[in-house]
C-alpha cells in the first residue's frame, strides 16, 4: 500500500506518540512506521549502534539491557591546537619541482617534494571521541520482547524491552535548542542503575557534582609533535521518580528504586575556532545544564523534534513497498540483493537526510569523514574533512533536499580556510589569495600532507568554492553572494598567480598537481594539469565572474579570469574511447584500472560542463570511462558512480549501482556508509544519486524524471529544490510523469524538460504551477 502524504504524517505522529507508551510486558515487538530504523537485539557492535546528535554533540545508542552504552562526540574535540604546518623549504624548491613535471622526470619530482614541498608535520590532527556513559542496571534479569528503533521524524532512539515482568522503556535525543543530550528512563517495576562517565583522554578526571551528578574533565591528546591544548569537560545530572541516590568512590552515581529517571549530559571544549582555545567548558556546561533541568523531559523531546521536523519534513519521498518493508532494517540490508524493496532505497534516502541534519547545524562544526560520530583517538584518515571529494560529497543532497541552513558550517569553515590558505598561498607560493590541499582539520589546516603522491593538490579550496556558488544558486541572495565574493575571488586569484605555461601545449595548467590519489604508471602520481583540476577552475573562474558581473565589481579581475579560462587546457579522448585523466593519454597505462576516484569525471558530476545533450562525444567518452572503471568501488565511490550514471540518463543503471550500496558489503546494520571502514559520505552521495534520477536542475532549467528507473514504476517524491528557489513535487506511474507541481519562491523564468521535450514559463513567486504530460506533448 502507498501512503499519500497526510498518511504519512499522521503515521508518523502516531509512531512518535507511542515512544511515551509502556506496551504490555507479552507484547512482541513490531514493525514501526516507515521512517524508523529498528532492530530485534542490541547492537554488538558501533557500526550497529544508533547515532543521534544536534549538530554540536553526538552519541552513539547501543540499545543494551543490562548495560547500556552511549559512546559521545563533541564537534570541537581534536587533537592538537592551533598551528601552522607550511614547510619553509617548500617556497625556495618549488620551481626545481615543476621543472622536473615539464620534463617528464616524476619520481625525481616525486622525491623532491616529499622532501621539501610537504607539510610540517606530515599528516593533520584527528577528530576524537570524548567517551562513553555507560548505565549499568544490576539485578535485572533476562530480558524478553526486545526493540529498539531509531525514529527519524522524531530524532529519538529508543530500547524497550520486558524484565522480571516489567517493561522498560529507555529514550535519548539531542536537543539542539538546550545543546545538550537527554535520556529517559522508565520501567513498571523499581528502577536500579549505575551511572559511570569515562574518557580515553589524557589528564581524567571524574567527580561528584551534587548529589545527583558527575563531572568528567580533561585535556585533548597531542599528535605528530603538536601538543594538546585543548580543555573539555563532560556534567551529568540526573532527576529521579521516586528512590534514592548515592554517589561511589569511583566515580559512580547509584540510584536504587526509581520508577523514572532522567539524565541530562552537557558536553563542550574550550576551543572557540580553529584560532581560539580560549573558551570555558566548565562554565558551558554549567550554563546548558542549568537552563535545561526547567524543562521536562517531554518538554525537551518536543522541542528537539519540532526544530528537527521543521527540517526534516520539508520533503518527502515514496518509491512503493513491498513485504520486505515490514523486516528489521538490519534484515533488510542483508536480504536487499535478492529481494525487491523500494521502500529500503527510500529510508536511506531520508536517513541520509537524518544525518545531515544531525552532523552539519548553523554554528557547528561541518560534517566531517564520519559526520559527527567517531569512537576513536585516532580514526581512519583522522576523520578529518578530505576535500579531494569527501567533505563535497557530504554536502551533494544538502540544497536539493531543501537543507540549505546545514551548507551554514561548510561555509564558514571556507571563511576561515581563506585565512590559513591565504597564508600557505604566500609562504608555500609567493602567490596572492588562497588555498587549500586535499585535507584540513578543525585547526584548518591547509599545507599539503600525507606524501606528495596524495596530498600534493591544490585544487581543494576551489572545488569548496564551487559549493559556495550552489548555496547562493539555489537561494539567489545577493547579500550572501557579496559576502563570501571575495572568497570566490581569493581563490581565483591564488590561481591566477600559478598556473603555468605547458611548454608543450601552451595551454595553462595546475603544477604540481596529481588526479586525486590515482598514480598515473609513469613515474608516481604528481603531474601537470589533471583534466580534474582543468574542469574545477572553468567552474571557479565562470562563477567567480559571474558573481563580479551581478555586484557590480572587479571588471579588471573578471577579464583576467576570463583570459585565463579559455586557455585552460581542454577536455581530451584517449585511444581507448574514454575521457583522459591526465594530459597525457596515459590512462591504459594506470596500474589500477578499477581506482576508486574517478576525478577526471568531475565535469560530468557535478559540474555540468559535460552533458548527454550538449557534449555528446565527451559525455561518450566519460560512458566509457565508467566501462573501464566498474561499477563496484569503495562505499563513497560506489555513490559518484550513481550519479554518473545518472547524468548519462542511464537509470537503470544507475539503480543497479544503488542495490549494491544498499546491500550487505556497503552498507552496515545502522545504515552507516561502509567504505569499508565507515565513512558517512557514502550516505550523503547515495541519497544525491536519487535524487539525481528524479529531478535535475541547472540555471533556470529543471529536468523531470531525467533517470527514473524501471524499478520504481510508481512513487511520489515532494519538496525538492530547484535552483533559484522553487519547490517541485513530482508524482509519476507506470514509469511516467503524472503530474509535477512548481512551487517558485521568486518570479522569472524556468524552462522545465521531460525526457526530450521542454516547456518555458514565467512563473510568479507564491503561485503553484502544476504539469502535467500534455503540457510536453
Amino acid at each position: 500500500m502507498t501512503l499519500s502524504r497526510r498518511e504519512s504524517l499522521a503515521a508518523m505522529a502516531a509512531g512518535t506518540a507511542a515512544l511515551a507508551t509502556v506496551r504490555p510486558a507479552d507484547a512482541a515487538p513490531t514493525a514501526p512506521h516507515p521512517l524508523t530504523l529498528w532492530y530485534r537485539q542490541p547492537a554488538a557492535k558501533w557500526t550497529e549502534a544508533l547515532p543521534i546528535g544536534n549538530g554540536r554533540l553526538g552519541a552513539m545508542v547501543f540499545g543494551g539491557t543490562a548495560q547500556e552504552k552511549l559512546q559521545l562526540n563533541e564537534s570541537t574535540l581534536w587533537a592538537g591546537q592551533p598551528y601552522d604546518p607550511v614547510n619553509p623549504d617548500a617556497k625556495a624548491n618549488l620551481p626545481k619541482v615543476r621543472d622536473l613535471i615539464f620534463a617528464g622526470r616524476i619520481e625525481e619530482a616525486e622525491a623532491l617534494a616529499n622532501k621539501m614541498l610537504m607539510a610540517k608535520p606530515l599528516t593533520q590532527m584527528p577528530y576524537q571521541t570524548l567517551g562513553d556513559l555507560i548505565l549499568d542496571f544490576p539485578g535485572l534479569g533476562k530480558e524478553s520482547a526486545y526493540h529498539r528503533e531509531l525514529d527519524l521524524d522524531a530524532a529519538m532512539a529508543t530500547t524497550r524491552f520486558t524484565a522480571n515482568g516489567a517493561t522498560h522503556v529507555r529514550q535519548v535525543i539531542a536537543s539542539p535548542a538546550d545543546n545538550i543530550l537527554a535520556i529517559r528512563l522508565t520501567s513498571t517495576g523499581k528502577l536500579d542503575v549505575d551511572i559511570a562517565l569515562r574518557s580515553p583522554q589524557r589528564d581524567v578526571q571524574i567527580a561528584a557534582d551534587g548529589p545527583t551528578g558527575l563531572l568528567l574533565t580533561g585535556r585533548n591528546g597531542s599528535s605528530k609533535g603538536i601538543e594538546g591544548n585543548v580543555r573539555f569537560a563532560a556534567r551529568l545530572t540526573a532527576s529521579i521518580d521516586g528512590g534514592r541516590a548515592t554517589q561511589s568512590p569511583d566515580g559512580r552515581l547509584s540510584i536504587r528504586g526509581a520508577k523514572t529517571v532522567t539524565l541530562l549530559l552537557a558536553m563542550a571544549t574550550s576551543a572557540r575556532r580553529f584560532d581560539d582555545v580560549s573558551g570555558d567548558p566548565l562554565a558551558a556546561t554549567a550554563a546548558a545544564l542549568a537552563k535545561a533541568k526547567t524543562h521536562p523531559f517531554a518538554r525537551i523531546a518536543a522541542d528537539t523534534a519540532a526544530a528537527h521536523q521543521r527540517l526534516f519534513r520539508r520533503v518527502a519521498l515514496d518509491l512503493g513497498t513491498t513485504p520486505a518493508a515490514a523486516l528489521p532494517t538490519d534484515e533488510r540490508i542483508a536480504a536487499s540483493q535478492t529481494s525487491d524493496d523500494p521502500a529500503l532505497a527510500a529510508l536511506y534516502f531520508h536517513y541520509a537526510r537524518y544525518l545531515l541534519i544531525c552532523s552539519s547545524r548553523p554554528g557547528g562544526q561541518p560534517a566531517n569523514l564520519q559526520g559527527l560520530w567517531n569512537d576513536s583517538l585516532n580514526p581512519p584518515w583522522g576523520s578529518k574533512y578530505t576535500i579531494n571529494i569527501n567533505t563535497e560529497m557530504n554536502y551533494w543532497p544538502a540544497e536539493p533536499v531543501a537543507l540549505g541552513e546545514c551548507v551554514e558550517p561548510l561555509v564558514q569553515m571556507v571563511r576561515e580556510l581563506a585565512v590559513t590558505g591565504a597564508r600557505t598561498a604566500r609562504t608555500m607560493y609567493g602567490a596572492r589569495g588562497w588555498v587549500a590541499h586535499h585535507n584540513t582539520d578543525f585547526w584548518r589546516a591547509t599545507a599539503p600532507i600525507d606524501g606528495a603522491q596524495f596530498g600534493l593538490w591544490p585544487t581543494g579550496g576551489a572545488w569548496l568554492c564551487t559549493h559556495l556558488w550552489d548555496h547562493y544558486d539555489y537561494n539567489r541572495d545577493r547579500t550572501y553572494l557579496a559576502s563570501i565574493y571575495p572568497l570566490l575571488a581569493g581563490s581565483a586569484r591564488f590561481f591566477l598567480d600559478t598556473l603555468q605555461r605547458d611548454p608543450t601545449t601552451g595551454f595553462l595548467v595546475t603544477n604540481p598537481s596529481m588526479s586525486p590519489e590515482n598514480p598515473h604508471g609513469h613515474g608516481g602520481t604528481i603531474c601537470a594539469g589533471p583534466t580534474m583540476d582543468m574542469g574545477i577552475l572553468r567552474d571557479l573562474f565562470t562563477q567567480t565572474m559571474e558573481a563580479a558581473t551581478i555586484l557590480g565589481t572587479d571588471a579588471p579581475l573578471v577579464a583576467e579570469m576570463r583570459a585565463a579560462r579559455d586557455k585552460l587546457a581542454p577536455y581530451k579522448v584517449g585511444r581507448q574511447g574514454q575521457l583522459q585523466e591526465w594530459q597525457q593519454d596515459w590512462d591504459s597505462d594506470a596500474p589500477e584500472q578499477n581506482h576508486r576516484h574517478v576525478s577526471h569525471l568531475y565535469g560530468l558530476h557535478p559540474s555540468r560542463q559535460i552533458t548527454p545533450e550538449g557534449t555528446p562525444a565527451l559525455a561518450a567518452a566519460a560512458r566509457r570511462t565508467l566501462e573501464i572503471r566498474g561499477d563496484r568501488a569503495t562505499g563513497w565511490a560506489t555513490a559518484w558512480r550513481i550519479n554518473l550514471w545518472a547524468r548519462l540518463r542511464e537509470g537503470d543503471h544507475a539503480h543497479e549501482i544503488l542495490r549494491f550500496l544498499l546491500g550487505p558489503e556497503r552498507t552496515y546494520p545502522n545504515m552507516f556508509d561502509a567504505h569499508p571502514p565507515f565513512q558517512i559520505d557514502g550516505n550523503f552521495g547515495g541519497a544525491a544519486g536519487i535524487v539525481e534520477m528524479l529531478m535535475d536542475s541547472h540555471g533556470d532549467r529543471i529536468d523531470l524524471l531525467p533517470a527514473l528507473p524501471k524499478a520504481w514504476p510508481a512513487g511520489r517524491v515532494t519538496g525538492l529544490q530547484a535552483r533559484g528557489r522553487c519547490a517541485v513535487d513530482v508524482h509519476w506511474r507506470d514509469g511516467t510523469l503524472d503530474r509535477a507541481i512548481l512551487r517558485p519562491a521568486l518570479s522569472g523564468p524556468r524552462t522545465v524538460r521531460l525526457g526530450g521535450k521542454s516547456r518555458t514559463l514565467t512563473l510568479k513567486a507564491g503561485t503553484p504551477v502544476t504539469l502535467t504530460p500534455k503540457d510536453f506533448a
